[in-house]
């Protein structure tokens, strides 16, 4: 398992890789991150994975193009997907992506999904708002993390 931190415009990220798939990212250091053991460098998977953070940031790249692992409930599964199939610079509800996982009353579940998306940024939880088009909350990170990826996207000034 490789576990390595990078330093992005919306703070340090904490990224897993295991085998050929990225497992995970994250904001805040995971609990066990000391303990992880047995790490080997899946360098060309980092690599790419940092070449494609970069120019997303840069604002050059649209769609993420990585492998990945998502260990999660079947309704989670579902929200993520749902959440991948989001286009690039666009928004939509946590009840549009709650009909999109196949339940529609399911509003709350979905937001506490997005909680849950153990890699955000390339499942992009941040495209998800509230009905009333409020930013609602992000992956457990600072409400200013989603506001940047969102004005990112629409191409407005980041300074």
């Amino acid at each position: 398992m490789l576990k390595q931190k990078l330093t992005s415009p919306v703070g340090t990220l904490f990224i897993c890789i295991q085998a050929e798939f990225i497992t995970n990212i994250s904001y805040d250091e995971p609990a066990n991150w000391e303990l992880m053991t047995g790490e080997r460098m899946e360098q060309i998977l980092y690599e790419r994975l940092v070449k494609q953070l970069e120019a997303y940031f840069e604002g050059e790249l649209e769609v993420f193009v990585l492998p990945l692992s998502l260990a999660g409930t079947p309704f989670q599964k579902r929200v993520w997907q749902a959440l991948s199939e989001i286009p690039y610079g666009e928004v939509v509800s946590y009840k549009d992506i709650a009909i999109a996982a196949g339940s529609p009353k399911a509003v709350q579940a979905v937001g506490q999904a997005n909680r849950a998306n153990p890699i955000p940024i390339i499942i992009p939880c941040h495209r998800c708002v509230k009905s009333n088009g409020e930013l609602g909350g992000y992956n457990g990170a600072d409400v200013d993390k989603k506001q940047y990826l969102l004005a990112l996207e629409k191409g407005l000034s980041l300074i």
